[in-house]
């Protein structure tokens, strides 16, 4: 899943996102409110943590501005603030939850899953196609009686691509989604994490493979 973080202190920004994609997540990094206005408008998050004392813009306006527009996006607010009239505030904002600086890493993961976990309650924690599963909780790909971790990048994808049931997700997509609108990173990228799944795909003996369609995307597909 994709997150936000707007968090001005640079370096807790910094250990914030380290911790979050070391646990699956992929993150996108602001400092001020501006910023976090402009990429939760333009970009395709699951969530959202947002300080709300920011530069430009504070976490609470920018969270006014989104929900005014429908945006339902989930979002945990950091305060450094414990008087429980600028929590009720930041709930009435439409805040899903909050943390009160400073807090544990432990305290922030938990929060961020039972944030993310009332969105999706209804959804399976395990995902399926062919003969693989996918436990989205430990990324752990299976195939009969055989199993194997997923890094970070390659869960991700293949949690995409299964959710698609058979649909084609083009490169941009996963760009997007998984290094971020504004990575610099290049889109070769996607096609050595594809070669990686297709070798763990075969080394499980899975009859399931993930098919290239020219100039539009790649797609999963059964033999069975």
């Amino acid at each position: 899943m994709r997150l936000l973080l707007a968090e001005d202190e640079k370096e807790l920004a910094k250990a914030l996102a380290v911790i979050l994609r070391h646990n699956n997540y992929s993150v996108d990094t602001v400092h001020n409110g501006e910023d976090a206005l402009c990429y939760l408008e333009n970009g395709d998050y699951d969530g959202a943590i947002l300080d709300i004392m920011m530069p430009k813009i504070d976490g609470l306006t920018v969270l006014r501005r989104i929900r005014s527009k429908g945006n339902g996006i989930p979002v945990l607010i950091l305060t450094a603030k414990s008087d429980i009239d600028d929590r009720v505030e930041g709930l009435d904002a439409g805040a899903d939850d909050y943390l009160t600086k400073p807090f544990a890493m432990k305290e922030l993961l938990a929060r961020v899953r039972a944030m993310l976990r009332r969105r999706t309650e209804n959804v399976d924690t395990v995902l399926s196609f062919g003969d693989i599963t996918l436990e989205l909780s430990s990324s752990i790909l299976a195939c009969g009686n055989q199993e194997i971790r997923l890094t970070n990048k390659e869960f991700q994808m293949l949690e995409m691509l299964i959710t698609a049931d058979g649909g084609i997700i083009s490169v941009e997509r996963f760009m997007d989604k998984i290094w971020g609108y504004d990575s610099e990173t290049e889109q070769n990228v996607v096609w050595v994490y594809v070669s990686y799944l297709r070798k763990k795909l075969a080394n499980l003996g899975s009859s399931v493979v993930i098919e290239a369609h020219r100039n539009l995307g790649y797609s999963l597909e059964s033999s069975k």
